[in-house]
């Protein structure tokens, strides 16, 4: 009873991972200590980012390099950090966990998030164009990029910011309307069941996602996701202005010409629950009460990013300004009033760059950790033994939680997985307890 069409389900962009947030330097057989180097291919989202940094004493130094497969996710993940390092100063706790997972998995949002969102849209706009030599935040490093991404993504950012009259020129101005976009690819995927899609949605639920393991993925909530894209609704508001960090192109053939349509063609079957909603250290959230769990993946969320922002607030450093005891207000936060977190450091790499690093002095047995995400897996060869370091740990996202996929699919993708690593010089960690969500490796002894 899956979809008519698989491959439409995942989409062609990835918006947000198909795996829970892991604290990549305690996935392997050492704990990397000190001054630790992850790179990160394709995790669509900052969510190892803060599950990494929320693990480390204070001691402890992070410097995380991050591809990306688009410009457009790359945006977007510089969206997310800006949100996650907004000053409590500006913004509480609960309001920020909030808006994050309301930019993060919803479809529209509220009119007060739509100006947070546009706000932090111009701070990275300048950002991205502004700094040269040295970068603004270092959890924002942009430098190394080549200047026409520095360009495309100023473009995007731009995007993001609603024109201010009728009359406005941008190339986004006429807006598009999720709801439309939504329902266009639902038709797509279901095909001849579009009619019968409440009975579509359920069965994915129950006989997928709650046979996985994920019973907190609650019903109603998952429904609505599937229907209209809102996987968070936490406030009385109104959810219906298009959250642009969500929209992008893709390129069809029509006629034997190239046509670039701007619309959705994220996730529209799995949902954006993985990240930070399935997994919980408080056992007494995974409670359940007659074959039902109390709370749900929006409450496992809330709590989840509430305690990764938590962490990063006990790592801020000293603040640049004096500001620090006094309320910023909202619409004045700038690059520099964000949150800079003591030994932390985020690095936006070039898309093309990954084959480039072995050839590169600086990058020579440099990275503790490797993640690929399932879409960037084939792109673990021979040459990435010359980036990790002796004890390098390598992680592969599996295919788990990709619904369209069956059990032989799934297995075959976990199986092509080990035979791609071996090639590439890495073995399967062998004392690891098997879970079918990541697999871990390390490097063969020579």
């Amino acid at each position: 009873m899956s979809a008519g069409r698989a491959a439409e389900g995942a989409g062609c962009i990835t918006w947000w991972g198909f795996s829970p947030a892991l604290d990549l330097l305690s996935t392997g057989p050492v704990r990397h200590e000190g001054e630790v180097n992850v790179l990160l291919v394709g995790s669509a989202d900052p969510r190892h980012i803060l599950k990494t940094i929320a693990s480390l004493q204070k001691e402890e130094s992070l410097h995380v390099w991050v591809i990306e497969n688009s410009m457009e996710v790359m945006a977007r993940q510089l969206l997310l950090l800006y949100l996650a390092l907004m000053p409590q100063e500006s913004m509480g706790l609960n309001e920020k966990t909030e808006v994050y997972l309301e930019v993060f998995g919803n479809s529209e949002i509220r009119s007060q998030t739509e100006e947070i969102l546009s706000r932090a849209a111009s701070q990275l706009s300048l950002c991205v164009t502004e700094t040269m030599e040295t970068a603004t935040h270092p959890c924002l490093d942009t430098t190394l990029l080549k200047f026409k991404e520095r360009d495309e993504l100023a473009r995007i950012f731009k995007s993001w910011i609603p024109p201010q009259s009728s009359s406005s020129s941008s190339a986004y101005s006429v807006p598009i309307c999720m709801s439309k976009a939504w329902d266009y690819r639902v038709r797509q995927h279901l095909g001849t069941r579009y009619d019968s899609k409440k009975g579509c949605f359920d069965w994915d639920l129950t006989m997928k996602l709650h046979e996985k393991g994920c019973g907190v993925i609650n019903k109603q909530q998952y429904a609505q996701w599937r229907e209209r894209g809102l996987a968070f609704e936490m406030r009385e508001g109104v959810y219906q202005i298009t959250n642009p960090s969500l929209l992008s192109s893709r390129v069809f053939s029509q006629k034997g010409n190239k046509v670039a349509v701007r619309g959705y063609w994220g996730d529209i079957v799995s949902s954006p629950y993985f990240s930070f909603g399935i997994e919980t250290d408080d056992k007494s959230l995974l409670k359940t009460q007659n074959g039902q769990h109390i709370k749900t993946a929006q409450d496992i969320s809330i709590e989840n990013v509430q305690a990764l922002f938590q962490s990063l607030s006990s790592r801020r450093g000293c603040p640049s300004t004096s500001q620090s005891d006094t309320q910023i207000d909202q619409k004045s936060v700038t690059i520099d009033d964000l949150m800079c977190l003591n030994g932390i450091s985020v690095t936006f790499l070039p898309l093309d760059s990954l084959y480039k690093l072995p050839g590169k002095q600086k990058y020579s047995h440099f990275f503790h950790a490797i993640y690929f995400s399932a879409s960037c897996v084939h792109q673990l060869g021979p040459m990435m033994r010359q980036i990790a370091a002796p004890d390098a740990v390598v992680v592969m996202e599996l295919a788990k939680y990709l619904l369209d996929l069956n059990k032989e699919q799934e297995a075959g993708f976990a199986k092509k997985v080990t035979s791609i690593a071996l090639e590439a010089g890495f073995e399967l960690w062998p004392d690891r307890k098997r879970n079918d969500v990541h697999a871990v490796f390390i490097p063969q002894e020579k």
